[in-house]
């Protein structure tokens, strides 16, 4: 029996991405972020569609996306090709989350954490 690699998007995404193994997303997230306390208790698996506030900003997809319980926004990211501006992507990534967070008028204080957790070869 063959099994596909968890490296592929097709398979990192089912794993990591749907809502059928949110349970495995926890369970990562808590090991990566808190050395195994089980803090995360719950989490939103959202659209890994990021698309810019603004028209003129690119559009750019997510491995995954999720929504933490305490409104912190968790960014995964698998790459396994070499990709010369991968970290400037990640960057890119991490600053639309952030800023798309705000509306006209609403006050920095409203700023939830992103966080990005990447792999690459």
């Amino acid at each position: 029996m063959r099994f596909i690699s968890p490296k592929t998007d097709f398979a990192f995404k089912k794993i990591f991405g749907s809502s059928e193994s949110k349970d495995i997303l926890v369970s990562f997230l808590n090991a990566l972020i808190y050395g195994c306390n089980p803090k995360i208790k719950d989490l939103e698996i959202i659209d890994p569609y990021n698309a810019g506030s603004v028209v003129e900003l690119k559009d750019s997809y997510l491995d995954v996306k999720a929504v933490l319980d305490d409104e912190s926004t968790v960014l995964v990211e698998m790459q396994v090709l070499n990709v010369d501006a991968f970290g400037k992507r990640v960057v890119y990534n991490l600053a639309k989350t952030y800023s798309n967070q705000l509306s006209s008028g609403s006050g920095y204080s409203s700023l939830k954490p992103v966080i990005a957790f990447c792999s690459a070869r």
